[in-house]
Formats: C-alpha cells, sequence, structure tokens
C-alpha cells in the first residue's frame, strides 16, 4: 500500500516520477512529477491515491482533477520519433527529467524503477515505487489519464487500431490492424512489430 514512509525519509521537497508507455508500439512515453505538500496530505482524496493500474479509469479521471487541482505537478510527453532517434529507455528517462525540470525547488525525486534520470536534486530508484510511495503513486495516476487521452484522440483519426481499448499496446487486436491497414506516423519504427512490417 502506497504511503509516505519514502518521502519522510527525506527533508526538503520531495517529488514522485513515474512514466507510462514505455511497452506500446504506438503513441507517446509520458513521465509525470508530482509533489504532495506536507500540509495537504491530510486532504480526503490523498488515501485513495494509488498505483494507477489498481485505480478504475473513472476513478483516476477523479483523482487527476484532484491532484492537479491542489498539488504541484508537471507532465512530458516524447513522440515516437524522439523514441526511434534514441531509445526507449532513455526516452523514458528524459521525459522523467523534463517533468522534473519544470518545478523548481525539488531536493529529493523518488523515481518508479531501477534507474534514474540525471536530475538536479538527489534521486532515488524504487522499485514498484507506484505500490510504494504516495508521490510515485500520484505521478502514475498523471502519466496515465494525460497519456490515455491522447491515445483515445489518436483513435479518432485512426479507428482501425483499437487504440481507444488498447492505448497502442501490442494486443492481438493491434497487430492484426498493423498487418492489415500498415503503419501510421504514430508507430513506433524501431519496435521489431512495427519494423519487420515496413521492411517486409
Amino acid at each position: 500500500m502506497a504511503d509516505f514512509s519514502l518521502e519522510d525519509q527525506y527533508d526538503g521537497v520531495v517529488c514522485g516520477l513515474d512514466e507510462v508507455g514505455r511497452g506500446p508500439l504506438a503513441g507517446p512515453v509520458v513521465a509525470a512529477c508530482v509533489v504532495i505538500p506536507r500540509d495537504k496530505r491530510s486532504l480526503d482524496f490523498v488515501a485513495a491515491i494509488a498505483d494507477s493500474k489498481k485505480v478504475s479509469p473513472v476513478k483516476r479521471e477523479e483523482l487527476f482533477k484532484q491532484i492537479t487541482a491542489h498539488f504541484p505537478y508537471a507532465i512530458s510527453a516524447l513522440s515516437p520519433l524522439e523514441i526511434d532517434e534514441s531509445n526507449i529507455l532513455q526516452a523514458s528517462l528524459t521525459a522523467m527529467k523534463n517533468a522534473h525540470d519544470q518545478i523548481s525547488g525539488i531536493t529529493h525525486a523518488l523515481v518508479d524503477g531501477n534507474k534514474t534520470p540525471d536530475l538536479c536534486s538527489h534521486a532515488v530508484a524504487v522499485v514498484k515505487g507506484d505500490q510504494k510511495s504516495k508521490s510515485i503513486a500520484a505521478a502514475s495516476i498523471i502519466a496515465k489519464v494525460y497519456r490515455d487521452r491522447i491515445m483515445r484522440k489518436l483513435a479518432n483519426e485512426h479507428p482501425h487500431y483499437g487504440w481507444e481499448r488498447n492505448a497502442g499496446y501490442p494486443t492481438a487486436e493491434h497487430r492484426q490492424a498493423l498487418l492489415v491497414h500498415g503503419v501510421t506516423p504514430h508507430h513506433r519504427r524501431s519496435f521489431a512489430p512495427v519494423r519487420k512490417i515496413l521492411e517486409s
């Protein structure tokens, strides 16, 4: 259960950093940074903040509104082209750094995963951090909702791929649509299933 145990190990301003969208074949990778000030931890909705994967879509939208209304936050998205120009790991780290750098005064960053971006603050990697830290869980919700909104919008432009349902992940539906309808400008051309279709 996510709480503030990790945050309480540090003095100063502590943020949570998380990203979503490393695995999809299409769409951006999105990172979010959230600071939950100590004097706002008692707000009612904070108890419901949890790993975005364990929160329903309706609840995620509700929490997104509350988090962005009450806490300092920032979002960064890197396009499929930017992902292809480096690689998904570097793009994810860059997105997290970009989000972090939009908020001034951060002294410590709790970063979901086993690697940290190159930050000006003290960065701590936290494996399964979105299940342990409220700040990281809040960032996971912000990033997830923001990216899902992008994918729903792209699904309206490219209705064959089911992105409103699969968010660009390589589901059977998405893979079949790739074979039938081909590669869009929103696909990651460096990812093997997409690359193979371009090469065939």
